[in-house]
């Protein structure tokens, strides 16, 4: 059967490489069956220190820190505690605007990048506070005016902004970032169309959680579409969890050994103790779920049975890495820059991956100068105690 061809949609990012990213275990559930707890694999500090170890010596290029309200760390400090015990990785923190007051957030977000000497991104997350159900609307409002604080913070000398919910006029001295190029790369996600328009006027990476090829594409074309009527090039970036072995038969056994004690009504609790749970990102995946076939594959390669466990990202790529890399490289031909992966459990498949796909793929750290123009020069590193007097 002739596989669809897809044209490259217009990106940040012309040449045709991928950041791969590893995702960390921040907010629990890290398991080797689905559907189930794992105490052995809690999210303590010392598991999630070790995932983060094990990505950066496999040589990711990134790694997301996710956000929830549940047992496990926080981002800030966990990412401030671990900056300076890894050698290379970038470090992708989540952050849900509204949390912490603009102005100290751009401080908090700058110190972190200086420690990391410049290896910060950023994944914007606009939901609901933990405990409080908000005006969706208001929402994005907030989401767009924090956005536009950080960036006045992180280029200009003053923060000059009057906005509905916030009004400021300060110096913006204290809250440089390590280079003063804009600020790390901002990422974001959602599907509904406010979210589309937030990324499409702001970001840098749209991520997208994993459906079948041709809705990808669609998704690529509106927010490539969105982004040009803004006068903005944005890249493309794609959530989904991985499961590589020597054979076909070994990968889709594996998807099997997942499910096989797997607790439906757990599972069910597990799906929906995070903020996520109702968005429309995860309500169309359960839709696409259920044109599946009774192996919960909507595409050959695409297993979508770790959505019936977990919200969030709830499919899986699952073949040999002669397949996974011919997949992957597919979706790079579509426009697709940067893969945040993960597969359970976090560490032995982080390393099967490493070894088996990693170094087969031409990776690249996505950055601030990809997207400017040919006249613009990042200016040099900051000291955080530099002052324009």
């Amino acid at each position: 059967m002739t596989q669809k061809t897809f044209k490259t949609v217009k990106i940040r990012t012309e040449k045709r490489a991928c950041e791969v990213a590893w995702f960390d275990d921040l907010c629990g559930g890290d398991t080797q069956f689905l559907g189930t707890i794992d105490p052995t694999r809690r999210s303590s500090f010392a598991h999630c220190d070790n995932i983060i170890k094990t990505a950066d010596n496999q040589g990711f290029q990134n790694i997301l820190l996710p956000t929830s309200y549940t047992v496990g760390q926080e981002v800030l400090p966990f990412a401030s505690a671990m900056a300076t015990q890894v050698k290379n990785i970038n470090m992708l923190a989540a952050i849900r605007t509204g949390e912490i007051h603009p102005p100290m957030l751009a401080r908090h977000l700058a110190t972190l990048d200086h420690i990391l000497e410049g290896r910060l991104t950023v994944n914007i997350i606009n939901s609901d506070l933990p405990g409080l159900k908000e005006d969706h609307e208001m929402r994005y409002k907030r989401c767009e005016e924090v956005i536009e604080i950080l960036k006045q913070a992180w280029t200009q000398d003053e923060i000059d902004f009057q906005g509905e919910i916030y009004q400021f006029k300060m110096k913006a001295d204290p809250v440089k970032p390590y280079q003063q190029n804009g600020g790390p790369l901002l990422y974001f996600g959602g599907i509904s169309p406010g979210s589309k328009e937030v990324c499409s006027k702001y970001c840098d990476v749209f991520l997208m959680w994993p459906e079948p090829e041709d809705s990808i594409y669609a998704t690529m074309q509106e927010m490539s579409e969105r982004a040009e009527k803004h006068g903005r090039t944005i890249d493309f970036g794609l959530r989904v969890h991985v499961i590589v072995r020597e054979t076909e038969e070994e990968a889709k056994a594996y998807t099997k050994t997942m499910m096989s004690r797997f607790d439906a009504e757990l599972a069910e609790k597990l799906k929906h103790r995070t903020q996520d749970s109702k968005s429309a990102g995860v309500l169309r995946q359960d839709e696409f779920r259920k044109s599946a076939d009774e192996d919960d594959f909507v595409e050959p390669m695409l297993w979508t049975g770790i959505g019936r466990a977990r919200s969030g990202c709830g499919a899986a790529i699952v073949g040999t890495p002669e397949q996974i890399i011919e997949k992957l490289n597919r979706y790079m031909d579509m426009g697709i820059r940067s893969f945040v992966l993960s597969g359970y459990p976090l560490i032995e498949e982080c390393e099967l991956f490493g070894q088996m796909v990693l170094p087969q793929l031409n990776t690249i750290k996505l950055s601030v100068e990809q997207g400017r123009t040919p006249k613009e020069t990042p200016k040099t590193p900051l000291t955080f105690g530099d002052l324009r007097v």
